[in-house]
């Protein structure tokens, strides 16, 4: 069976790379998860917009949405035929949400301060307001809330789905990332410039605030045993908070963490370290970590729960690397390219 994964890869912007067609060979790579380690290869090559910068999946649909920060569009592909179909965006396209729920697609456009909706039945788009400089956004398909990071004037945008109503937030300094809790309805802001999370109760909008490291730079959640993960990227460590107090614990990870994944299935949590070229695998029971090679300056890292595979972004390499167990890796090749 093909799975593919339903989270968003972002990094620095890989046209930087000359990847045009880096996500979708990702994507490709990442719809093998279900064939044996001996057989996997890339099927298929994919044309994107210019520089993608982030892509989402929506499982029930099977479709794969790849936001184009240079060339001002999403590129939606059919996961079963490959079919690929443009839609236009705001400015520079960022970051992107699914919820599998509503079958709607959100869109953070950076430089134009605003969201595109897109219908995923139709593709017909609408427009939401945001703050300055969106960069982030997550979605709870419970509440059917909408969580977009202003990192320009340190806000979220918080979008009724049912309305598209919107309200702002206040967050700490230079807002980073989001991720949220469905089952308590908690939104956890990673704030790069104040070295702090602001957390969000989604009932009221209520903040606080829980300190990290030094640039906190993304952040994960394991919904099951209520724990966040903040990768602090200036102070090589992970900030764990328990969700249930707020309490937190710093766990050591290489250098310059990035990205952050967890498996709620395994309790492992995966941190992508761009400077140390290696991912710190944290035992979530234990805090107790483990470390893998994954080539040249890994800088996203996403799983399939599904299949206990993850994969690791490296541009530098040009490769996906599969964790397939701490002790093992293996290293999908993929097609030199250049724009």
């Amino acid at each position: 069976m093909t799975y593919f994964i339903a989270q968003c890869v972002r990094g620095e912007i890989l046209s930087s790379h000359t990847l045009n067609k880096f996500g979708l060979l990702l994507m490709t790579a990442i719809a093998l998860a279900g064939q044996s380690v001996g057989a996997q290869t890339v099927t298929a090559t994919l044309t994107a917009g210019t520089g993608p910068a982030a892509v989402a999946t929506n499982p029930v649909t099977n479709k794969i949405y790849v936001a184009n920060y240079n060339s001002n569009s999403v590129t939606v592909i059919n996961g079963a035929t490959n079919a690929t179909t443009p839609v236009t965006t705001g400015t520079n396209p960022y970051a992107v949400a699914i919820n599998s729920v509503t079958n709607k697609i959100y869109v953070a456009n950076r430089n134009s301060s605003n969201v595109t909706i897109i219908d995923g039945a139709t593709n017909a788009t609408t427009t939401v307001a945001a703050g300055t400089g969106p960069l982030a956004v997550a979605i709870n398909p419970v509440t059917n809330k909408i969580y977009v990071v202003n990192q320009t004037v340190n806000t979220v945008t918080v979008i009724d789905g049912t309305t598209n109503a919107t309200t702002p937030v206040t967050t700490g300094t230079s807002p980073y990332a989001v991720a949220i809790n469905p089952l308590t309805n908690k939104i956890y802001v990673a704030n790069f410039g104040s070295n702090n999370v602001t957390i969000i109760d989604g009932a009221t909008n209520a903040t606080t605030t829980v300190t990290a490291g030094t640039a906190p730079i993304a952040v994960t959640i394991d919904p099951v045993a209520n724990k966040i993960y903040v990768a602090n990227s200036s102070s090589s460590s992970v900030t764990v908070i328990d969700g249930a107090n707020s309490t937190t614990t710093t766990v050591a990870a290489g250098t310059n963490p990035y990205a952050v994944a967890c498996n709620p299935v395994t309790n492992k949590v995966y941190v992508a370290n761009a400077t140390s070229g290696n991912v710190t695998v944290i035992d979530g029971a234990t805090n107790s970590t483990t470390t893998v090679a994954a080539g040249a300056t890994p800088f996203a890292v996403t799983i399939n729960p599904v299949t206990n595979k993850i994969y690791v972004v490296a541009p530098a390499a040009t490769v996906v690397v599969l964790l397939v167990a701490p002790s093992m890796t293996v290293t999908l090749p993929l097609v030199a390219f250049a724009t």
